[in-house]
């Protein structure tokens, strides 16, 4: 089974980015941010961690406001440095850990956790300014990286409380993996901070300390502060440090502290720490009746022929395909599909196999390949066949055999002026 080893927390301010890229280890104003990483390079390299858990935010770099979630997890392969206005840093892509990243998604949300999910996006400063001090990474990451995205900028955000519980769902979800890995979590976030406003620079020193210590000793008083009390100890933006409390609710109730450090050297106080875990194994019968409980939804769905749910397993398999349908919902990507379909399809990133399904119009195929219905329709819709057609397709039917299946023989597609006069479409007679 997979085991939490320890933890590592780190403050993420774009500044290590900057200090680590300049290289500016030997000034000794920026040399304090290097010595702070030297004892978790350390670490790392003596407990070899298979994957890590790294708990971050987005600072409106990938993440928009036009979809903003409390908690987002990373599911794809990888991701990549983001380019936040001065282009991509030099760093090789994460990778993710995908098996664990999923049975970890089935568990947040048996527990009752409201769960987002991403691929295809690159990742900011909230992730890759510690991870580039952890540890080496040429030619690229010695760990999976799993990436975990907590919404602290739109309010209202995740109290203290929700972040802590949702460390205990962690934890049992790591607990219960099958495959034996040891798996390091990573909090990222400030300590107090504000960049906002006629507060802005606004730090305090003495509550980092005070902080740092309740992280260690007594996280549940942590856990039972409002928003408001962490704003008005550390500074509006400091309020990130709740993300702390979903790596705190991970490790055991006593955890050994082997390292910390403190600097601030600007507007936030860049802190780091290592954490050893101290828990006692789950005994086999507790890890099989929360597997359980992560499969209770889906139990049995198996049976069900001709059933295929779209867990992230086949979203992730499908992407590219999902992607590719999806563009058809943009006139211009339309357009260019009736008229110009072979150059459309060499222009775009999918596989051979995915071309010819779609040149095929195999639409049974591509959804066994991982396409989703709800993209089929859009497709057909733009080739101009009908619901019906497709539904009679992937049952493996004629059209008049699928219609005699039916109460009423009628045939449809999604709505929309573009549309025009349909092929299948006949005069409708009088009741």
């Amino acid at each position: 089974m997979a085991k939490i080893i320890g933890a590592i927390a780190s403050s993420h301010s774009p500044v290590i980015g900057f200090a680590h890229d300049r290289q500016k280890a030997s000034d000794p104003v920026w040399g304090p941010i290097f010595e702070a990483y030297v004892p978790i390079q350390k670490w790392i390299a003596e407990k070899k961690p298979d994957v890590m858990f790294l708990i971050c935010n987005d600072h409106v770099t990938s993440f928009f406001f036009d979809h903003y979630s409390h908690f987002a997890l990373g599911i794809g392969a990888e991701f990549a440095p983001a380019d936040e206005g001065g282009g991509q840093r030099n760093l090789p892509p994460i990778q993710n850990h995908m098996g664990l990243a999923h049975h970890i998604a089935n568990s947040f949300t048996a527990d009752e956790f409201d769960m987002s999910f991403f691929q295809s996006r690159n990742l900011d400063h909230g992730v890759f300014s510690p991870l580039s001090m952890i540890m080496p990474h040429e030619p690229e990451w010695p760990a999976k990286v799993i990436p975990f995205q907590v919404g602290v900028l739109q309010f209202p955000i995740p109290s203290a409380r929700r972040c802590y519980k949702l460390g205990t769902s962690l934890r049992k979800a790591i607990e219960s993996y099958p495959e034996d890995l040891k798996v390091v979590i990573i909090a990222t976030g400030g300590l107090s901070h504000q960049v906002h406003g006629e507060r802005a620079g606004f730090n305090n020193v003495e509550w980092d300390a005070q902080f740092m210590d309740l992280m260690e000793n007594d996280p549940e008083r942590l856990a039972s502060m409002t928003i408001a009390e962490y704003a008005e100890l550390g500074g509006m933006e400091g309020t990130e440090v709740i993300m702390w409390l979903v790596m705190r609710g991970a490790m055991s109730a006593s955890m050994k502290k082997i390292h910390q450090t403190y600097y601030l050297p600007t507007m936030t106080g860049l802190a780091t720490a290592i954490y050893e875990n101290q828990a006692t194994e789950p005994t086999p019968e507790t890890v099989a009746e929360y597997r359980e409980h992560i499969g209770h939804q889906l139990a049995g769905v198996e049976k069900l022929e001709g059933t295929y749910p779209f867990t992230l397993d086949r979203s992730v398999r499908g992407y590219r395909i999902n992607k590719f349908l999806h563009t058809l919902t943009e006139p211009e990507h339309r357009r260019r599909f009736r008229e110009e379909e072979e150059v459309l399809l060499a222009e775009s990133n999918l596989s051979d196999e995915e071309k010819e399904l779609i040149r095929t119009r195999n639409w049974r195929g591509m959804l066994h390949y991982g396409a989703i219905f709800f993209l089929l329709e859009k497709m057909a819709a733009v080739v101009g066949t009908s619901n019906p057609h497709v539904y009679a397709h992937m049952r493996g039917q004629t059209l008049d055999d699928f219609q005699n299946t039916r109460t009423h023989k009628v045939l449809y597609s999604v709505a929309g002026k573009d549309s025009g006069k349909l092929a299948w479409e006949k005069e409708k007679t009088p009741a």
